[in-house]
C-alpha cells in the first residue's frame, strides 16, 4: 500500500501544479470575455469539462515524464557513456532525435497544413498522394534534421565544444539562406524549428543530455547538459529551407 500512496500523493501534488499553472490563463479569458467583451461564456459546460480533461491530461503527463521518460533517458544515457563505444552512441542519438520527431504531433500538424496549403497554392498537384508525399517529405526532413542536430550535441558534450559559437554560427547560415529560399517555404522553415521540440522530444532529449554529462568526468550537468534542444530548433529551420530550394 506505500507505494500506491506514494503515487497518489505524487499525483495530487502535480494536480494542484496544473491548476496553478493553469489559472492565469483561466482568469485572462474571464476578464477579456467578461470585461472587455462583455459577452457571457459560450457552452460553459462544455468548458469547463474541457478545462477538467486538460488538467488530468496535463497532471497524467507531467507525472509520466518524471516517472518513465526522464529516468529512461538518464539511465541509457549512462549505460552508454559506461560502455564507451561511441559508434553506439552516436547511433542512439540519431535515432532518437529522428524518432521521438516523426512521432511528434505539432509536426504531423503543420506538416499537414503546409501540404494543403501548397496544393492551394499549386505549388504541388491537388491530390491526396501528393499531398501526402510532400508532408511525409517535410517531416522527414526535419526528423533527419533532429537526428543530426543530437548527434552534433553529444559530440559537444563529449568534447567540451562552446555551444554558443555552434548556435551562432547556425543561425548565420539561417540568416544567408533565408535571402535565397523561396519566400513560400521560409515560414515553414522557421515553424518546424520550434514544433519539434514539443511533448515527446524535450523530455528524452533532455534526460539524454543531463545524463550523458553526469556520467562524463570533468562535465557539468548544468552547463553540459543542455543546449541540445536549441540544437534541435535550429538544425530543421536550415534542412527545411534547404528541402524549400529543392522541390
Amino acid at each position: 500500500m506505500a507505494p500506491v500512496t506514494k503515487t497518489l500523493r505524487k499525483l495530487l501534488n502535480a494536480m494542484r501544479g496544473s491548476l496553478r499553472d493553469l489559472m492565469p490563463i483561466f482568469l485572462v479569458i474571464v476578464f477579456f470575455q467578461f470585461a472587455v467583451l462583455q459577452q457571457p461564456l459560450p457552452n460553459p459546460g462544455e468548458m469547463l469539462l474541457g478545462l477538467v480533461f486538460v488538467v488530468l491530461g496535463l497532471t497524467f503527463f507531467m507525472h509520466g515524464l518524471e516517472q518513465g521518460l526522464f529516468p529512461i533517458g538518464e539511465s541509457m544515457a549512462t549505460a552508454f557513456a559506461r560502455k564507451g563505444s561511441l559508434f553506439w552512441l552516436m547511433v542512439f542519438a540519431f535515432c532518437l532525435g529522428f524518432g521521438t520527431t516523426v512521432a511528434e504531433p505539432a509536426l504531423i500538424a503543420v506538416a499537414a497544413e503546409a501540404a494543403d496549403v501548397a496544393s492551394a497554392g499549386k505549388m504541388i498537384d491537388d491530390s491526396a498522394t501528393a499531398r501526402e508525399e510532400y508532408a511525409d517529405g517535410l517531416r522527414y526532413s526535419v526528423a533527419v534534421a533532429v537526428g543530426l542536430a543530437i548527434v552534433i550535441g553529444v559530440l559537444r558534450i563529449l568534447r567540451g565544444w562552446p555551444l554558443q559559437w555552434l548556435i551562432i554560427g547556425g543561425y548565420l547560415l539561417v540568416v544567408v539562406m533565408t535571402v535565397f529560399a523561396p519566400e513560400e517555404i521560409i515560414g515553414i522553415a522557421y515553424d518546424s524549428g520550434g514544433v519539434t521540440t514539443s511533448t515527446i522530444t524535450v523530455p528524452l532529449v533532455t534526460a539524454l543530455g543531463v545524463g550523458l554529462a553526469s556520467s562524463i568526468r570533468g562535465r557539468n550537468p548544468m552547463i553540459d547538459g543542455f543546449g541540445l534542444i536549441a540544437l534541435a530548433s535550429l538544425t530543421p529551420i536550415i534542412f527545411v529551407m534547404a528541402y524549400g530550394m529543392l522541390i
